[in-house]
């Protein structure tokens, strides 16, 4: 576990490094900010789009050929679109990189698979909490050191982000042990592995399908968030690149906290199902809060709360899709479920920018500001009702079953 887990942390350092020079690349090949703000859209569309049919396919890949090498591809095309978007001379090239990439990564999904195939069924919960952990003290460390480089020099994060996946490939390459024996393998099927037929087994999962739906809902709140919160606080708060580098800190940390220790000790007095469904509720109240908030430090107080009332959900309902899949299925199981979380991040930027472009003439401190976020708990709370229903249907068949 602990190979993975500085491998996954590595390669979110890596991410995050991009993150706040990224639109700043595009901005070069742009003349005005309208144009900046098109083609950084294109960007990411063109990355989530190649990452909704490339995830699915690797994650098959890893089924037959064994995690390790999977990563290792991983980690030299994430390398080789860092280092070419820093040498970029026209706009073209960074799209063109960025299908590239999107196509080539699905670390995360097989950094999941790989926990699930040196874990038990009953502690995967706990172990997917601590790669969240990661994946929130990555993102932390990345954009705050991608932000001081890039203060020296636009290009300087894609070099350093280059050098971080090379670092992480040679810790592959020489440290980190296969975790999928051969007897556990199963041949490739390009029929399986379309993303289309993968979100249909995704959710033909015996007992967990209606789950697949309740992980879509959470996910493309958690991206409509990720695409609202710095436009969010600037019309409503007049925040700027500080309080907003701040509040991302503080969520970052927050993750950490939650998923890399409480969520240990909430395991021991509920079980990944209720810890589930009500960290979905918990959730919902959180975004209310976002939205609800008339003062910046609200903001604050709310990010704190929320961590610890909502922060068990997302770990909890990938231990419930794991479990519910074969040993030999783990990698397409987790690379649909990465399939998912595209196709909802090509989604979320639409919908952020709609309901935003609804109330971004109010004033600011107008509650109708938090529409975004309004939207985003219905969402959760959606997702809290479904789950609560699933689980209860489980009880009433296993309880006739007994019968």
């Amino acid at each position: 576990m602990p190979f993975i887990l500085i491998t996954v942390l590595i390669d979110m350092i890596a991410i995050g490094l991009i993150v706040p020079v990224l639109p700043v690349i595009v901005g070069t090949f742009t003349a005005n900010p309208t144009e900046q703000t098109f083609w950084f859209g294109v960007v990411a569309f063109t990355f989530g789009v190649a990452n909704f049919f490339g995830s699915p396919i690797l994650g098959a890949l890893s089924d037959q050929h064994g995690r390790r090498p999977v990563l290792l591809i991983g980690f030299a095309g994430l390398a080789l679109s860092f280092i070419v978007t820093g040498l970029a001379t026209a706009l073209w090239m960074i799209i063109a990189v960025r299908l590239f990439s999107g196509a080539m990564q699905a670390n995360a999904a097989v950094a999941n698979a790989y926990v699930a195939d040196i874990t038990p069924p009953e502690q995967r919960a706990r172990r997917f909490g601590l790669i969240g952990a990661m994946f929130g003290l990555g993102f932390t460390l990345g954009p705050a050191l991608g932000g001081w480089l890039g203060s020296m020099n636009v290009h300087l994060p894609f070099f350093v982000a280059g050098g971080m996946a090379l670092l992480n490939w040679l810790y592959g390459f020489f440290v980190l042990p296969e975790s999928l024996p051969a007897e556990r393998r199963r041949p490739f099927d390009w029929k399986r592995a379309n993303p289309v037929a993968a979100l249909k087994g995704l959710s033909q999962l015996r007992g967990v399908g209606p789950l697949v739906a309740v992980a879509a809902l959470a996910s493309l709140a958690q991206f409509t968030l990720h695409n609202a919160w710095v436009l969010y606080t600037t019309f409503k708060f007049g925040w700027g690149p500080a309080e907003n580098g701040k509040s991302l800190f503080a969520v970052g940390v927050m993750a950490v906290l939650v998923q890399g220790f409480l969520l240990k000790h909430m395991l021991k007095r509920f079980s990944p199902k209720k810890l589930a469904a009500f960290g979905l509720l918990g959730s919902s109240i959180t975004y209310l809060g976002f939205g609800l908030a008339s003062e910046g430090w609200m903001m604050f107080v709310v990010i704190i709360i929320g961590a610890v009332i909502g922060g068990g959900a997302q770990a909890s309902i990938t231990s419930l899709l794991s479990n519910a899949a074969q040993a030999h299925e783990q990698g397409q199981t987790m690379g649909s479920m990465a399939s998912l979380n595209s196709l909802t991040a090509v989604a979320a930027p639409v919908v952020s920018a709609a309901l935003l472009g609804l109330v971004s003439h109010r004033p600011p401190g107008d509650p109708w500001i938090g529409l975004p976020f309004f939207f985003c708990a219905g969402l959760q709370a959606l997702g809290a009702l479904l789950a609560l229903a699933h689980f209860r249907r489980q009880r009433l068949s296993a309880a006739q079953a007994v019968a």
